[in-house]
């Protein structure tokens, strides 16, 4: 039997979901048994493989790396997971939307508030992607197949939503803890 091609994905948002699938404990090694871990944080890998089984993706669509990276996993994976609230609806990443394009919120952060001579936005290649004009939920971007809630999603429900997939079955659905696109 070989092994599910496994990958979580970090985009806009603080880790929190990924701390959370760490809190796995010991399954992880059961987990190990029956997934490859090809792409993570967790991960030293740079770049995005070719024919992933199943994607965890958090975080939100905040900015250019993030959008070529989500189209990039879509692309290469059969099964994409929106993996906890930023990238379910936006969540706290989003929170930036209704104060207008990122320009003058560059700016404010940046520069206005900074006491030093050299306040300025970074703007080398390499330091700050750019901004999106607005933060996306992930399914906003890409199709989305199944959506993990929770700020973050705890250890058991995000089992519940992996340990099917690995016996090629689907996940259950019990009321608000696990939700297909």
């Amino acid at each position: 039997m070989s092994k599910i091609r496994l990958a979580t994905v970090w985009l806009g948002g603080c880790s929190g979901c990924h701390m959370s699938f760490l809190d796995l404990d010991e399954w992880l090694f059961e987990l190990a048994e029956f997934a490859d871990l090809v792409y993570s944080p967790i991960a030293d890998v740079k770049e995005y493989p070719q024919d992933v089984d199943v994607a965890l993706v958090e975080g939100a669509v905040a900015n250019e790396d993030n959008l070529e990276l989500i189209e990039q996993v879509r692309e290469r994976s059969k099964l994409v997971i929106s993996f906890g609230d930023c990238a379910v609806t936006g969540n706290v990443t989003a929170l930036r939307n209704p104060l207008g394009e990122p320009e003058p919120i560059l700016k404010r952060i940046y520069v206005e508030t900074v006491n030093s001579l050299n306040a300025e936005i970074p703007d080398e290649a390499g330091i700050l992607p750019p901004l999106l004009d607005q933060v996306k939920a992930v399914h906003q971007v890409v199709l989305v197949d199944l959506y993990l809630p929770g700020c973050p999603p705890p250890a058991g429900r995000i089992k519940a939503a992996i340990a099917p997939l690995l016996a090629g079955e689907a996940p259950e659905l019990s009321g608000q803890n696990i939700k297909f696109g």
